[in-house]
């Protein structure tokens, strides 16, 4: 079998050695947690819950959510999306970690959602990047955010919880 290395590996063994980005390689890891308390009629199509601030130049390694049961069972179940806003609260890619995940259909556990809709090649890309811009914005945060894309049929008050890791230089 032949020796395959990363691009950590490659750069680390050129002559000279290339230096990795930080967010690959000797970044700090940085933890945004907390819960926001959803009220019975905040999930509906197009409502936002902004989960954290997070700087454009990390590169998010994990999204990690529970909630409470916020849609009573109800038809159609409430679905939602997970994704980046600006402080304006403009989307940037409203869906690009998850799209019509079931969080809320019933009380969840903790669940990891950074690939559920992100493709694995995006593993060590800055926020900017997974926001769709083709440079780093002056902005120095941009948002994470859930936003509801089908609407519950009878909503339900309760709890959505999050920890958030991520990489910084």
């Amino acid at each position: 079998m032949a020796t395959q290395n990363s691009d950590l590996v490659a750069n680390l063994e050129a002559t000279p050695s290339v230096a990795n980005a930080t967010q690959e390689l000797g970044g700090r890891v940085r933890v945004a947690q907390g819960t926001v308390a959803v009220a019975a009629d905040g999930s509906g199509t197009g409502d936002i819950i902004m989960l954290a601030p997070i700087p454009t130049n990390a590169s998010i390694t994990s999204i990690k959510l529970a909630s409470d049961d916020l849609d009573s069972n109800g038809s159609p179940a409430l679905l939602w999306d997970v994704g980046l806003y600006d402080t304006s609260g403009t989307a940037k890619d409203a869906d690009f970690y998850a799209t019509d995940i079931t969080l809320g259909q019933a009380a969840t556990a903790f669940t990891e959602y950074r690939f559920e809709a992100a493709n694995i090649n995006t593993c060590g890309q800055k926020v900017w990047e997974d926001a769709g811009d083709s440079a780093q914005p002056e902005a120095a945060t941009y948002y994470l955010a859930m936003t509801v894309s089908t609407a519950a049929a009878t909503g339900a008050a309760g709890d959505v919880s999050f920890i958030v890791e991520y990489v910084v230089d």
